[in-house]
């Protein structure tokens, strides 16, 4: 037990640091973190060895993922399904135009310009068409847009855009079987049942004895997201719709949600986005710069010349649609997934992964930080997002402003 208390030692001075940068420097934590994480996997392969930091071992992926569920599941309870229906038009049409406009272009620049195969040309398609939940829920949090109309607006176009990927990557490389149907049909019983058992537990138990409902979530989120896995899928999309179908039921308690926050956001997620950015290789990166700039710019623009036009359909004032749009125009999450089914499936070669996830991050770094830096619309925080007081130490802070 030496060595996982010594990693994770390490590695939650990592995120000490991250946070104290972000701070000092006023940009998003998960970001900070990510870039954290590239710095010193890329300074510990250098010196010490390219597995010093144990990126791949077990215990720290299941934390890191573990992050990613509960990031999730939070980002849907941002949006029940009552807000969804109310704002269908706008996050579907953005949802699925933010999909096929980098999948389409994205694929045919690696078929044509790089010369890839089609089956890696697809992949690549697949893995920069999508939309980083976390990233965008994380800066939802730290601004307090996550409490507003615009905000769930751009959390429904994330959701429908990741959806759309799943999809995309299950028909074209993996066959729909019985494990498939599985799934389908022991979620939607789940999906059905857990609201009423919820609600029983919270009446029952909540407030008689330890973390009943925490323990119940949890229970949901490992269950299905380790069915999704056998299925073929990806456990962080069952979170999500957990979120949203609960969101009515978890989330009118505001200060059970935010020790829940806390928990995610202070433990979990740190493992997250400092083990995605030690996964980029620097050196390999900086050895041959155009492919990485190329698939770099492929997916950021085809992204806002595809959503630019649509979500002025919907939101008139420009910074609103830039923010809007540089947003849906990160990736992470589902992205470095898709990525990682490529290269254990021999669809992509190693160094063909490595450009992906570096695309992959380079995404949920640099669009965020032009959105948050020139075209954060804070005219729609003027008025305070909650009436509630949020005690300092449960406050997710972005220069030490409470949301």
């Amino acid at each position: 037990m030496l060595e996982p208390f010594t990693m994770a030692t390490l590695w939650l001075a990592l995120a000490v640091i991250a946070t104290i940068l972000a701070n000092r420097f006023k940009i998003s934590m998960a970001l900070m973190e990510i870039c954290v994480g590239m710095v010193a996997g890329s300074v510990a392969a250098q010196f010490i060895g390219p597995d010093s930091m144990r990126p791949n071992s077990e215990w720290l992926k299941f934390i890191a993922g573990s992050g990613a569920m509960l990031l999730t599941f939070l980002a849907g309870t941002e949006l029940d399904p009552d807000s969804l229906r109310k704002k269908m038009r706008e996050v579907s049409v953005v949802g699925l135009i933010g999909f096929l406009a980098p999948f389409l272009g994205c694929a045919a620049i690696a078929k044509f310009l790089l010369k890839w195969n089609t089956q890696a040309s697809l992949l690549a398609g697949v893995a920069l068409s999508t939309t980083s939940m976390a990233v965008v829920y994380s800066v939802m949090l730290e601004y307090g847009f996550n409490k507003t109309d615009y905000g769930k607006g751009i959390l429904g176009s994330c959701f429908i855009n990741d959806f759309a990927t799943v999809i995309a990557l299950g028909l074209i490389f993996s066959p729909f079987t019985y494990k498939s149907v599985i799934f389908i049909v022991v979620s939607v019983i789940v999906f059905l049942v857990m609201p009423g058992i919820t609600r029983g537990l919270i009446r029952l138990y909540a407030y008689k004895t330890a973390a009943i409902r925490t323990k119940w979530i949890l229970l949901l989120l490992f269950g299905l997201g380790a069915l999704a896995i056998w299925s073929g899928s990806e456990a962080v999309l069952p979170a999500y719709l957990v979120g949203m179908i609960l969101a009515g039921v978890i989330g009118k308690d505001g200060f059970y949600v935010r020790r829940l926050r806390t928990l995610t956001i202070g433990f979990l997620t740190p493992f997250y986005f400092l083990r995605a950015g030690s996964l980029v290789s620097l050196p390999a990166i900086c050895a041959s710069p155009l492919i990485f700039l190329v698939l770099l710019a492929g997916k950021v623009f085809t992204k806002i010349f595809g959503l630019y036009p649509v979500i002025g359909i919907f939101k008139e004032d420009a910074k609103e649609r830039w923010y809007y749009t540089l947003l849906m125009s990160t990736g992470l999450t589902f992205g470095t997934i898709s990525a990682l089914f490529g290269l254990t499936h021999g669809i992509v070669s190693q160094q063909q992964y490595s450009y992906l996830v570096a695309v992959v991050i380079g995404s949920a770094v640099i669009p965020t930080v032009i959105a948050n830096l020139a075209f954060l619309p804070s005219h729609l925080l003027e008025v305070p997002v909650a009436d509630e007081e949020i005690p300092q130490e449960d406050a997710y802070t972005n220069g030490g402003n409470k949301i």
